[in-house]
Formats: structure tokens, sequence, C-alpha cells
């Protein structure tokens, strides 16, 4: 049987996930996945592209805040100022966003040694996924461009045997994780049911050079990508990993069944 195995959050995009047992999956995608970004001083989004040492901050929500951690400072809330209101780009998506106050944009300017602000994508900005894959009304807030990315745990594992020293799901930033299907079964997936949620898998996923950055020192390496273009380049790109789209909001869970329509 094919069921979620891992639900993955990533509430500051590019920070660490955070693993859960249950989530909800609400407009944008899991709830509070990748609604906090940083910025640079021209508004542009600011990832481990640029800054690897992202993968070491620790962003949790809390009620009223996004308590931020890192090695070395000390903690800070950042608080969401809803009276701001600024353009900013992602992917060449023009969006408007909060921004979270100065104390916050110099604790990350000094840990990532970079000047950068934190913004927040608001309840009622609408950023339309790329019609190419998707249905008019179809949104997400700061991910590269989908909701939800999926991968199956035997696709990791087919990859982690082709490597001398294995990685971990995360430095994929997958949102679900599932496990009881055959390595890289999702390639050929193209609609999905978990817990009477229909979901569109509409586009593989093209991977840029975060996979090879280790989450747990942020120091960059040849793999796993130079082992991924052995065998799973196509049109130049290297693909591992699905991004979906649901239709309906409700709550996820480990164990949940995953039917495969078609």
């Amino acid at each position: 049987m094919i069921k979620i195995s891992e639900l993955y959050i990533h509430p500051l995009k590019s920070a660490a996930s955070i693993s859960l047992e249950e989530v909800l999956l609400d407009g944008f995608g899991l709830q509070h996945d990748r609604r906090w970004m940083l910025v640079d001083g021209e508004g542009s989004f600011l990832s481990q592209r640029q800054l690897p040492e992202m993968c070491l901050i620790n962003a949790q929500v809390m009620e009223a805040s996004l308590k931020l951690t890192a090695p070395g400072m000390p903690d800070v809330d950042a608080f969401i100022d809803e009276s701001s209101l600024s353009e900013v780009i992602v992917w060449g998506d023009k969006c408007n966003a909060h921004d979270c106050g100065e104390d916050t944009a110099e604790w990350l300017s000094y840990f990532l040694k970079t000047a950068c602000r934190l913004v927040y994508f608001p309840d009622d900005e609408n950023r339309q996924v790329d019609l190419e894959y998707s249905q008019q009304g179809d949104k997400t807030g700061f991910s590269d461009g989908f909701p939800l990315l999926l991968i199956s745990q035997a696709s990791l594992d087919d990859l982690n045997g082709r490597l001398d020293s294995p990685v971990s799901m995360t430095r994929f930033r997958p949102n679900i994780v599932v496990s009881g299907a055959e390595a890289f079964a999702e390639d050929s997936w193209k609609e999905i049911k978990v817990g009477g949620i229909t979901m569109r898998v509409v586009k593989p996923c093209s991977r840029c050079s975060i996979p090879s950055v280790d989450p747990l020192t942020g120091k960059r390496s040849a793999e796993p990508v130079k082992t991924l273009r052995e065998y799973r380049l196509r049109d130049s790109k290297v693909y591992f990993g699905q991004n979906v789209i649901a239709d309906g909001t409700g709550m996820l869970e480990l164990g949940m069944p995953v039917e495969i329509i078609k």
C-alpha cells in the first residue's frame, strides 16, 4: 500500500525543514509552508542558491510571530507588520508582502553576512501558478512555483544506492514523502487522492544546486546532483520529485493511504 511516510513544511523559504505528523492543507499548500521569505535591497528573493547558510536557520511558527534560531545567535521573534506593504519578486513574479521589522532584518543580515529583510506573504495576496501547468485560481505563496512537492522514499533509496555517502530527504525539500511505491513511480502519476482530497501531479521538479548543500553544515559539494545527472538528466535539466496541486483542503497525516487515480 502506498501511504504518506513524511510531511515537511518550510515556513521560511530556504531555511531548515520542519517534520510534522499532521498538517493542514490550505489554499496555498501545507499551512505556513514558504509564507516567509528573505529579500535583498531590490526586493528580489534570496535562497540557498546565493546563501547556503540559510539552511542553518530554524523558523518555528508561534502564535503571534516566527521564532528564528541559528548557531551562535540569540533567538529572535519576527513579527509581521501588517501596516507595511511592498512589492517583492520571486522567479519573475511580483507579489505584495508585509515586512517583518528592523530587528529581524539586522539579525538575519548579521548571521548571513549580507543585507536582507524578512517578508511575509499576505493571506489575501494571489500568486497564480503557471497556467501552462495549472488551472485559473491555483495559487501558491513564496514557493519556487507550485504549492506542493512530492517524492517517493524509493526514489531516494535508489539514489542513495548509487552514492558513496547517502543523503537525507531534506536536501530535496519535499512537502509529501510517500512509501510503498517503486522508485520514480511518481513520474508516471497524473492524479492521486489522499484523505478524500484529489491532487493533480502537474510537472516534474527540475533541480538546482540546493540539493548539494548539506543541511547540517551549510557546505556545498558535488553530490548528489553529480550522480543524478548520470541517470535523471533530460533536456539539460535534472529531475527529481513531482510538483502537485491539490483540489481541496483538509488534514494530512502520516500513514494516510495514497490512491493513484491515473
